[in-house]
């Protein structure tokens, strides 16, 4: 990676300085011997020099290296530094990190100057981002849908109401509240005229349990309309358990007249018959009880 500091220049100096000592000491102790070694000073002279310009140009190559911008040795770098780079936005993409993905495109195409890989990367970005948010989107709406097969109307306009903040922007999502009320509204009118149905055939049982959705769907003033059948259905329905009730006493079926009992005691609170049913419930429950034993 070359040198990149004052520092390590002062090092490699100090290292030549004293590889030039080191070579120069057998000069300087030879000056101080007998003439009679002139001959050999010589050739020692000649092989320092050399060593000398080899030292030169040993330094001369690091001086090049230590002065090399960081823009150079980025371009020496490149290369790999392009690949991490495109690994990193790889990764971005499968964790559905898209802006971080998005800057690091520009990245690649600004500062690297791969503007072509940086396009192909951002095509792929926007195309899988889309492909996620309409997964989303379509996910979202049948989850509302299920809701209102259920009948979860509240729980629905609630959904609606939030899938409308969350992907405002998505055109699938437009008038999805109306949608809700829509099928509210056609899901009463069936519960409604399957009730006067019911009603009028004297299925009272069919009457009943529609009564009881109706209670929860319609509101006070959706109700007053079917007040006076309501109020037929809800005499037939206790005359009849009334019926019932009697009935299973006097045949001793004590299981049915328990069972019978509570239904009235639970659907008629506070009418005379569940008061009288009150009063011989324990009674008939403890007879029910041995007859099973």
């Amino acid at each position: 990676h070359g040198l990149t500091d004052g520092k390590e220049l002062w090092v490699l100096a100090g290292l030549v300085t004293l590889v030039l000592t080191l070579t120069t000491l057998p000069v300087c102790l030879a000056a101080r011997s007998s003439g009679n070694e002139e001959k050999d000073q010589s050739i020692e002279l000649d092989r320092i020099r050399t060593q000398i310009r080899s030292l030169n140009d040993t330094m001369n190559t690091l001086n090049e290296t230590i002065v090399l911008s960081d823009d150079a040795r980025r371009v020496l770098n490149r290369r790999k530094e392009r690949d991490l780079l495109c690994k990193a936005i790889e990764e971005d993409i499968q964790l559905e990190d898209w802006d971080a993905g998005l800057v690091l495109v520009r990245e690649l195409a600004e500062r690297f100057g791969y503007r072509v890989d940086a396009e192909q990367f951002r095509a792929r970005i926007e195309r899988a981002r889309a492909q996620t948010h309409d997964k989303a989107v379509h996910e979202a709406i049948a989850g509302l849908e299920g809701m209102i097969a259920s009948h979860e109307w509240e729980q629905a306009l609630n959904e609606a109401a939030r899938i409308s903040r969350v992907f405002h922007e998505a055109p699938q999502v437009d008038g999805l509240r109306h949608r809700v009320i829509s099928a509210r509204d056609r899901y009463k009118q069936n519960i409604e005229r399957r009730f006067l149905q019911a009603a009028q055939n004297e299925e009272i049982e069919e009457a009943m349990s529609l009564l009881r959705e109706m209670d929860h769907l319609l509101s006070e003033h959706e109700a007053e309309q079917f007040q006076e059948v309501a109020r037929g259905v809800i005499g037939k329905a206790r005359d009849n358990l009334g019926v019932q009730f009697k009935m299973a006493v006097h045949d001793k079926a004590w299981d049915d007249a328990a069972s019978v009992g509570e239904r009235i005691i639970e659907e008629f609170p506070n009418s005379r018959m569940a008061s009288e049913v009150r009063d011989i419930i324990d009674e008939i429950r403890g007879r029910a009880n041995t007859m099973k034993r």
